[in-house]
């Protein structure tokens, strides 16, 4: 880990449970900061648990990392999607006004394979510099 300290963290719960964390935020660091930062843990978990649970991230039966890559990838850009949409329709119910039903998971994927169709039809990758296609329809 960078820097020269780690500090073991520990949580007692008024459920009598005990949590651990290793963190290595200097020594000055408010408890504000460190359950911040002990926290954001969480969110994470929750969103790798809706993507596997509602949009299939755990159902790649794959052979290649290519194909896992665009897997994850795609599961993510649709999960973006989906929290933007659930968000914006929650703002909409506060103030009396539906908005249009959610899209299906189906719909999503149309729509993100369209969009990524539209781009150039060759391009090179960063990383390993192949050369990326147009996806199929």
């Amino acid at each position: 880990m960078p820097g020269e300290e780690a500090w073991v963290v520990g949580e007692w719960r008024s459920s009598g449970e005990r949590k651990y964390y290793l963190s290595n935020l200097p020594a000055g660091a408010s408890l504000t900061k460190l359950a911040t930062a002990i926290k954001a843990r969480w969110v994470c978990e929750q969103a790798h648990q809706q993507m596997k649970e509602e949009l299939g991230l755990d159902h790649f039966e794959g052979r290649s990392w290519r194909g896992l890559h665009r897997h994850a990838l795609m599961t993510m850009i649709a999960y973006a999607f989906l929290q933007h949409r659930r968000l914006e329709q929650a703002t909409g119910e506060k103030s009396l006004r539906r908005g249009p039903p959610r899209p299906t998971l189906p719909q999503v994927r149309r729509a993100v394979v369209r969009a990524l169709s539209s781009a150039s039809p060759a391009q090179t990758c960063p990383h390993c510099r192949m050369t990326i296609g147009r996806p199929p329809i």
